[in-house]
């Protein structure tokens, strides 16, 4: 069981899902995040803010305004801590290999 990979970051709900569907798209828009994920405006630029900061996510901004898009993508090290925090994970949910009364708790 490797606890060590889970990133505390990527481990919030909200920001798992997020890098999940940025890393499996090249890029996407606010609206479409905020939508997917049925968060208000607030929330999802709070949950951007903290991947931004964390070099996960890149943002690109086009326009300003009313007209502005705002565009997000995974970065490689956003990527590479998502692999490791679902490899971290599922270390944690296969069953093991041992002897099934050693998980006894009685």
């Amino acid at each position: 069981m490797r606890l060590d990979g889970l990133d505390p970051v990527i481990h919030a709900p909200k920001r798992l899902a997020i890098m999940s569907l940025l890393c499996s798209s090249a890029d996407a828009d606010f609206t479409f995040l905020r939508d997917q994920l049925v968060v208000s405006e607030s929330d999802l630029s709070k949950q951007m803010k903290t991947l931004a900061e964390s070099n996960y996510v890149k943002i690109h901004k086009n326009g300003a305004g009313r007209g502005s898009v705002t565009r997000y993508s995974a970065t490689r090290a956003g990527r590479k801590a998502l692999t490791q925090h679902v490899e971290a994970l599922r270390s944690i949910l296969e069953p093991t290999t041992g002897d099934p009364s050693d998980l006894d708790d009685s």
